[in-house]
């Protein structure tokens, strides 16, 4: 049996794991690289290995940077099998659909600054034609049901509680007579946040494929998160500004809504501040979130009928819509996309804000390197954007216990959850500083740890 890395290996970003055993070829994800463009420019690479031949795809979650080149996938040759969550289904038509339609406006645009000096014209990666092609591969799973696959392959499902319907994915693979175990964490969620229910935790396997994201950093107490986002509200408020909040459509954008329902219950927020939650793919993903409540946790399901309808609250739907609130003059709050400030609704709200004083830019996610969100919170004090410089005069925020993502602690509890050591831990998903101190951390409690490069093998 034979793994190799093709994306996700010291970077953040194209989590794509390939395996090759019995004659059967299978990846785990197949994500989009993001962030510098020495990064994204992998994504016009060949695939290191044939779609034609790849039998199986087990999706972790919806998220882009684990799905986003599925239908590339499809488009140069794949016929074989998609398994994921329903959640994740229904979240990755959504979010596939608007990444296609990303690249078709940005390639338009490329391609018009081509024709004026003469250079060939470009093609997307895929259009949304491309996408709806991808979906007949599809198949549900349920959360820890077992499921055989073809002769030599079982797989389980397990709550990785970073999004709705994220995965921890159990693989059983027989080579022989031997059967081995591997786990493959996808991205890990947090303990004990609102909405999404804690990270499963796993007892054995054979071998381990674990982010690492914030391996090496511990997120502030989700305690006082609440507290601070109130704090920072009423202050903004006070100086007659805006809280402009890049957010992530999918959890970052619902965990933030389900804060401020909370502290519009409690009386700990200004009566007089509307928040508005202007970014159409956000309201897709809160209608499919609203569809989903079998993934809840226990006290979602408790403490609200509706956690994403009260009180303060509007959604900007429409352009016109968006327009609009660049001319208000009361306090507010703007939630809008990108959540790394990359494209989006956000920055026509920076451009209309950025230089304002009274304003406040909250960051409430991670900020992948050379994003704008990472500039920002870099400390610049002028940024170009839209074709324009700013100077940066609003406040720079940043919460980091919203993060999706298991911080060191977090990571190495779930670790600490194998009653027996793998024989191998391989070590992904981050930038090498934050690989570097996991792997020291989980050495120390005993385990066998690698960092793969990408396009590196290893014979298990």
């Amino acid at each position: 049996m034979k793994i190799t890395f093709c994306g996700a290996a010291k970077i953040v970003t194209g989590s794509c794991f390939f395996i090759e055993v019995n004659n059967e070829k299978i990846l785990i994800d197949c994500g989009m690289f993001q962030g510098r463009k020495e990064t994204t420019k992998l994504n016009y690479e060949p695939f290191q290995f044939n779609p034609e031949e790849i039998d199986y795809l087990f999706l972790t979650h919806a998220h882009i940077d684990h799905s986003g080149l599925i239908p590339k996938l499809v488009k140069e040759g794949f016929k074989g099998k998609i398994y994921a969550t329903s959640t994740t289904i229904d979240l990755v038509k959504v979010l596939l659909e608007d990444s296609a339609g990303i690249q078709e406006k940005d390639i338009a645009h490329e391609n018009r600054r081509r024709l004026r000096i003469g250079l060939p014209m470009r093609e997307p990666l895929y259009r949304k034609e491309d996408v709806i092609d991808t979906f007949q591969f599809f198949h549900r799973t349920d959360y820890d049901k077992k499921y055989k696959i073809g002769d030599y392959i079982e797989i389980q499902f397990r709550d990785a509680g970073h999004i709705l319907g994220s995965s921890i994915i159990e693989v059983w693979i027989k080579e022989g007579t031997e059967q081995k175990k591997l786990v493959f964490s996808g991205d890990l969620g947090q303990w004990d946040v609102p909405i999404v229910r804690d990270p499963t935790i796993i007892e054995e396997a054979d071998y381990v494929v674990v982010e690492s994201t914030y391996g090496n950093r511990i997120h502030e107490d989700k305690q006082i998160r609440e507290q601070k986002l109130a704090e920072i509200c009423k202050e903004t408020f006070e100086r007659g500004g805006k809280v402009l909040i890049p957010t992530f459509a999918v959890e970052r954008t619902q965990e933030i809504l389900y804060a401020f329902n909370n502290l519009i219950k409690q009386g700990n927020f200004p009566k007089k501040m509307q928040i508005f939650l202007d970014s159409p793919l956000a309201i897709r993903v809160t209608d499919i979130f609203k569809l989903h409540k079998e993934c809840y946790d226990k006290e979602a399901l408790s403490r609200y009928k509706n956690i994403f309808n009260f009180p303060n609250l509007e959604y900007s739907k429409t352009v016109r819509d968006s327009m609009r609130l660049n001319g208000l003059t009361q306090p507010c709050v703007i939630m809008a996309g990108s959540g790394m400030c990359t494209g989006g609704r956000i920055r026509h709200h920076f451009k209309h804000g950025i230089w304002d004083r009274k304003n406040t830019i909250l960051f409430v996610g991670y900020q992948a390197e050379s994003t704008l969100g990472r500039v920002l919170l870099n400390g610049a004090e002028h940024v170009k954007m839209m074709g324009m410089e700013f100077a940066v005069e609003a406040k720079i925020v940043k919460i980091d216990g919203f993060s999706a993502h298991a911080d060191k602690n977090e990571l190495v509890r779930w670790m600490e959850g194998f009653r027996k050591r793998p024989k191998k831990v391989f070590i992904v998903h981050g930038e090498p500083e934050s690989q570097i101190e996991f792997r020291k951390n989980l050495k120390k409690k005993g385990f066998n740890c690698e960092i793969p490069s990408i396009r590196q093998s290893f014979e298990l």
